[in-house]
């Protein structure tokens, strides 16, 4: 894949879309069909990488992996290495994911009342 210039027409856009649109700005951030999930798990909270792996068994390691850098790239999220013996990693939302909290529960909510109306 081509790497995008920084100072390409597209990156310019890109940032005065992500300024000026609220809801751009908010998918920029935990878009996709992984993200929202993770945020889902982490909200009851903290959990180790083995935790969130068990309650997700579709991702694949390497989705899980590098939406968790994302996540923490974007702040939403905190990865804390344990020293002990065995080490183990976990996650815990930051504040601003936290803040996630009524978007991801709305999305929970909607969702339960829409699958209820649904059922064949």
């Amino acid at each position: 894949m081509t790497a995008i210039k920084e100072n390409s027409t597209y990156n310019a856009n890109r940032e005065i879309v992500l300024n000026e649109c609220p809801v751009t700005y908010v998918m920029s951030k935990i878009g996709g069909h992984w993200k929202p999930i993770i945020l889902y798990h982490l909200l009851s909270g903290s959990k180790r990488y083995s935790e969130i792996k068990k309650a997700m068994p579709h991702i694949t390691e390497k989705m899980l992996i590098q939406h968790l850098k994302q996540l923490e790239a974007d702040k939403l999220l905190i990865r804390e290495a344990k020293p002990v013996v065995p080490p183990y990693v976990t996650y815990t939302l930051t504040e601003s994911g936290k803040g996630l909290q009524t978007v991801i529960s709305a999305m929970a909510d909607w969702a339960f009342k829409d699958m209820g109306k649904v059922r064949i």
